[in-house]
């Protein structure tokens, strides 16, 4: 497991995602198209987290650094993206339009969690009065028996 904390700053997004990214690529189950789809699901968990955090009228509150972890299994990668904003019920987020209607454009933003949805293959949301911890998981390729070719 490897842990990270950083600022609820966007300037630090790379420094997540450089993260993840040399993790994953130190394990032959993930390819290079699945590490750009958790670096971009981990952008956006972040970006989540930062806009949550900077939202909170407490100064204090608002400077506790944003923590990601990211720990190799197995079969799979899970990173957990943790922040100290007032928390959210993902279910009750607005729907959106299919990305073929038309109205689809009068939605600026909003689509983080639906794009987080659509890289992974399983995401957990907790929150709480103290903040949202999102898990991400994405599963390897399995990869070939020896000998097989």
């Amino acid at each position: 497991t490897v842990e990270l904390e950083i600022p609820a700053r966007p300037d630090f997004l790379e420094v997540a995602r450089i993260l993840v990214a040399a993790t994953a690529a130190g394990d032959p189950l993930f390819d290079e198209d699945r590490i750009d789809d958790l670096r971009l699901a981990v952008s956006e968990a972040c970006t989540n987290a930062m806009e949550a955090q900077l939202a909170l009228a407490d100064p204090d509150r608002a400077a506790i650094p944003i923590r990601v972890e990211c720990a190799v299994h197995d079969d799979h990668l899970e990173v957990v993206v943790t922040d100290h904003g007032t928390g959210f019920d993902p279910d009750g987020l607005e729907a959106h339009p299919p990305v073929t209607d038309p109205r689809r454009l009068d939605f600026e933003s909003g689509l983080g969690i639906p794009l987080i949805r659509a890289l992974v293959d399983e995401v957990e949301f907790r929150t709480s009065g103290d903040g949202t911890s999102v898990r991400l998981v994405v599963r390897g390729a399995e990869l070939p028996s020896p000998g097989a070719g």
